[in-house]
């Protein structure tokens, strides 16, 4: 394999990234493509044996690439002090935000304890996640998500991030661009590393063991490198911030244009208040709540540790859930690999790599409540549709034999209640992952100077998830409806529910559920993912002809991919009747097969301001197994210009898609509710309020008008997401514009800028439960079959909407435009040592979401700068560091921009406030002389800094080549801004902290140790 110059290879290439991107040892590398070169460098750098670079097949110098590529390296994932890599990558470079994590993922079915990262916001499912440039399977049913925390820390080498299209070179997926994971090469001896740390605050500790072996063998045909990661994440409880503990339920009072908060007296301006009086409860209670609306009348039953008490108030009684979950999952992550490179002959050599992980994560939320109506979805099991009649608990009989006295001598009817179950245990979500992935093959050359390369891959991830602690209502139904026979003992009524092992339920007072009551009504349902991939890939690369300005390189292959996917769910879990949203079994696979090539033309060399200019052109066809998707082409093309020494320019254009994955494909009917209002509350036989025209032609609704005079919306809010097999693929256009430069004037001074615009046609997504409706009842479409929103409205006998189905469509034109700076200054000095300044920023220009509707044609809303969104106008990251006799200290700043909650908010507020100008002109009553600004509706910008110090010990001193190292994260203890988790407000908030402002993590502390031997 041309072993002889592998090491000049690597060097080249190491200088090509120091050039063009400024990257020092300790620092993220930005490669920014080329910053010129002399012709004498150019031509010595042809001569070379070239490496692969992330963005193309071809082989070439590092810094001869038109896209941008960001490079981040391993002294600068070290330095990050954090043991998870998407955590250091969203935290290093400001172009990427988190996907899945584990400060954000508290609220998911099957995702908690993912790690993914998120590029340019357009999606993890539009991130191409690579390692050494192969796809690899995936972590989860939703999407194409790969989870970083699946690879041992000591494989990663480094990480290449391109931004923008690549599907002509990789794919599928690649429309935000790609994150390639370069493993660990040439390595040799032992490597171990263990490391500590925890916040000041509390919680999060974290324990990490990493070790990496690697080494030649036989004679240098060989080499070997194994790696293993151990790492435990303990997690941050609500109940170690103090700040979770207040009750905050935020409201903007339109009337008297106030800000609210909720007190036990109910809703009260914030300026006649302190934060002493916010109060938020459930209106439920361990030990239960019986007769709640008699309490004014002396009723309203609930028990505290001191026994019953009457007068029950929610803020004031009820069952405080803001401390208890997590701020952070705890997770357990083990990983390893290996790999093995063996030089057959001299032209061909072998290579494979195996993975393996194993990761389990553990969610603990609130203990399930229930009240009498609450009724949950039951599915038909030869239909597979909701039932007539939902199951719900039903009141408690008068002659309950566990109804206490008092409440039985005021009160001979039926007895409304509401309990938090805590004796049944915390609802918990287990979620347990292994995920294998493997792939071997042959490359070398033949025909002299041609590289060619064959490979085989096969991956399997399987996701166990269990659901502890749901309520099976069917059998809490049977509990409750219980008797006391003669002799005392009691009973279920139902002989059929006693035969089943039917135990009877006592629900009042604390503790009244024995183990054995809390065993009968208890519900642990299952959901068991299996993922399987097959790639086989195989291409050629090498020189074809020479142009005037040198040789035409290219790289031309074939590839094919299986990706089948299973989900297989408990019964319970399948058909309903528990507190959990229904997941039904479900399979499908698909195929594809891709043929793609690349060239890259020379076209000038050493012309007056033109040292180099070149040309990259790629194109891939892929023709998938699903009979809506098309022939999908793919196409690049790139310009890299050297005008004079140290300056380059490159533009970009590509073409990239992303097909629809299984699930959105082949998904029955998922269960979920959401809150939405149904367009025909209201209706009467007269009303001629928008939609209800249509509505009226409905005959549940008809019928309801004809007995009570107007129909009254009573959903339950659900409205399961399902696939669409009519889904195509998505559709991505994308330029970039850049110029690197590196004067000779400022030795040591690196810079690069980049201009992207990305554009997204027939992006995949859902329209809005009171958007379907819309469409459906109040659209110039006809209401009816022909409609086909109001195929996916389904309605009961009496009008009431049974479900709402959230079918994705290609619907949405999503637009991104912004641009990239970074620079670089590092200089020596004669007796301090040596210095690196370096400052990393996005500004996002526009990012907007256009969807053509059927009522009120294109309708395009902003999201840049929207906290709910997540996407910020800038984002930055700030470092300098010194390095001297073996010492390195780092100080490290990161800035997100100022933010709104949510425009939609705010478009209201300025509606209010402009027509409370208009009254007061108009010296009317209804004029609010000091109308006040809603709170938490601007948040101010997020600055963090953070310190890290390492030493490399003299082998005399350690015996070995040791470093110690430590740090401090979030050095001011920076928590962001107080976000109420209940109310208005509209970005994600848990214990009152936002995730994009850390989460409530704030100050963290490591320290860790690292041999070499």
């Amino acid at each position: 394999m041309k072993a002889n110059k592998l090491t000049r290879a690597v060097q080249l290439a190491l200088t090509g990234v120091l050039v063009a991107s400024g990257a020092s040892q300790a620092q993220q590398e930005i490669e920014r493509t080329t910053t010129a070169q002399t012709s004498a460098e150019a031509q010595t750098a042809n001569d070379e044996e070239r490496i692969s670079i992330t963005g193309t097949r071809i082989k070439r110098d590092s810094f001869s690439v038109s896209t941008p590529l960001v490079v981040m390296d391993k002294e600068a994932i070290q330095d990050a002090g954090l043991e998870n890599l998407a955590e250091v990558l969203v935290e290093n470079m400001p172009s990427l935000s988190a996907g899945v994590s584990n400060s954000n993922s508290q609220s998911s079915v099957q995702n908690t304890g993912l790690s993914t990262i998120d590029l340019r916001d357009l999606g993890t499912d539009r991130t191409l996640t690579l390692i050494d440039g192969r796809r690899v399977v995936s972590n989860s049913y939703s999407g194409n998500y790969i989870s970083l925390s699946t690879i041992p820390a000591k494989m990663v080498e480094r990480v290449e991030i391109i931004s923008g299209g690549a599907s002509a070179v990789y794919g599928s997926d690649a429309i935000a661009g790609v994150v390639n994971i370069i493993t660990t090469q040439g390595s040799e001896g032992f490597n171990i590393n263990a490391k500590g740390g925890g916040t000041t605050n509390g919680g999060g500790e974290e324990f990490s063991l990493d070790a990496g072996y690697g080494s030649s063998f036989d004679n240098g045909k060989g080499y070997v490198y194994m790696a293993s990661s151990w790492d435990r994440e303990f997690g941050i409880k609500a109940t170690d911030r103090g700040r979770s503990a207040v009750e905050a339920d935020f409201d903007y009072n339109t009337s008297l244009l106030c800000n609210e908060m909720d007190t036990i007296d109910g809703d009260q301006c914030m300026r006649d208040i302190t934060q002493a009086d916010w109060a938020n409860k459930s209106d439920d209670a361990p030990g239960g709540v019986f007769e709640e609306e008699g309490a004014d009348e002396g009723k309203g039953w609930y028990y505290t540790e001191a026994g019953l008490q009457s007068g029950f108030n929610q803020n004031e009684h009820g069952y405080a859930s803001s401390q208890l979950g997590n701020l952070k999952i705890p997770e357990d992550r083990f990983a390893t690999a290996v790999k093995v490179d063996y030089a057959i002959s001299a032209d061909t050599e072998f290579y494979g790599q195996l993975h393996y992980s194993l990761n389990e994560s553990y969610n603990v939320k609130t203990p399930e409540g229930q009240d009498e109506n609450d009724d949950e979805l039951l599915l038909d099991p030869d239909t597979n549709l909701p039932v007539a009649e939902l199951p719900e608990p039903g009141e408690i009989q008068p002659d309950n034999p566990f109804i206490p006295d008092e409440i039985a001598a005021n009160h001979s009817s039926q007895i409304d209640w509401d309990r938090r179950f805590t004796e049944v245990g915390n609802v918990t979500t287990d979620n347990k992952r292994e995920t294998l992935r493997t792939f071997a093959g042959l490359r070398g050359f033949v025909f002299n100077d041609w590289n060619w390369d064959v490979s085989a891959g096969y991956g399997k991830f399987k996701q166990e998830q269990t659901r502890l602690n749901e309520i099976n209502i069917i059998n809490l139904s049977q509990g409750l409806n219980a008797e006391r026979l003669n002799d005392g003992t009691i009973q279920c009524k139902d002989a059929a529910a006693r035969q089943a092992g039917c135990v009877p339920v006592n629900l009042f007072g604390l503790g009244s559920i024995t183990p054995e009551m809390a065993d009968w009504i208890r519900a642990n349902p299952t959901i068991t993912t299996d993922i399987e991939q097959i790639n086989v890939v195989g291409y050629m690369s090498g020189e074809l002809f020479e142009l005037p300005a040198g040789p035409v390189s290219s790289a031309f292959g074939i590839e094919y991919r299986r990706d089948t996917q299973k989900l297989s769910t408990s019964e319970e879990q399948r058909y309903g009747g528990i507190t959990f949203n229904v997941v039904p079994t479900f399979k499908g696979d698909m195929d594809v097969i891709e043929a793609f090539g690349e060239l890259s033309l020379p076209l000038v060399r050493d012309a007056a301001l033109a040292q180099s200019l070149d040309m990259d052109l790629s194109l891939r066809l892929a023709d998938y197994s699903p009979e809506n998707i098309d022939i999908v082409s793919s196409f690049k093309t790139g310009l890299t210009w050297v005008p004079v020494n140290g300056y380059l320019i490159r533009a970009n254009f590509a073409r990239a898609q992303r097909a629809p994955n299984i699930t959105e494909l082949l998904s029955p009917p998922r269960g979920d509710y959401d809150s939405f209002n149904d367009i025909c509350d209201g209706v009467t036989a007269d009303s001629t309020d928008e939609g209800h025209e249509a509505c009226r032609q409905d005959p549940g609704i008809q019928a309801a008008i004809a007995q009570n005079g107007v129909f009254e919306d009573e959903t339950s809010g659900y409205s399961p997401n399902t696939g669409n097999p009519n889904l195509k693929e998505e559709t991505a256009d994308t330029y970039t514009l850049g110029i690197s430069a590196q004067p000779e004037q400022i030795e040591g001074l690196r810079i690069a800028l980049d201009y992207y615009d990305i554009s997204i046609k027939d992006a995949i997504g859902q329209v809005e439960n009171e958007d379907i409706l819309t469409e459906c009842y109040n659209s110039s479409a006809p209401y009816g079959e022909s409609n086909p929103f109001c195929n996916d409205i389904r309605r009961d006998e009496d009008g009431q909407l049974q479900e709402i189905l959230q079918r994705v469509f290609n619907l949405d034109e999503i637009i991104t435009r912004g641009y990239d700076v970074a620079a670089e200054y590092r200089f020596e000095t004669q007796n301090w040592g040596e210095f690196t300044f370096r400052t990393d920023w996005t500004h996002v220009i526009e990012y907007t979401v256009t969807r053509e509707t059927i009522s009120d044609g294109l309708q395009s809303n902003r999201y840049d700068g929207e906290l709910d969104s997540g996407i910020f106008t800038d984002s930055a990251v700030a470092s300098i560091t010194w390095r001297q006799d073996g010492w390195r200290l780092r100080w490290k700043a990161r800035y997100k921009s100022d933010s709104v909650d949510d425009f939609g908010r705010e478009e209201d507020y300025l509606e209010l406030f402009a027509e409370n100008d208009t009254a007061c002109a108009q010296n009317s009553d209804d004029c609010i002389t000091n109308p006040e600004v809603p709170a938490y509706l601007y948040f101010p910008s997020y600055i963090t800094h953070d310190l890290s110090v390492s030493y490399d010990l003299p082998e005399e001193v350690s015996g070995a080549d040791m470093r110690l190292y430590a740090g401090v994260k979030n050095l001011f203890d920076n928590l962001g801004p107080f976000v109420p988790r209940v109310g208005d407000v509209q970005s994600g908030s848990r214990g009152n902290f936002e995730s994009q402002f850390g989460g409530g993590v704030g100050r963290y502390v490591y320290a860790g140790l690292s041999m070499n031997f």
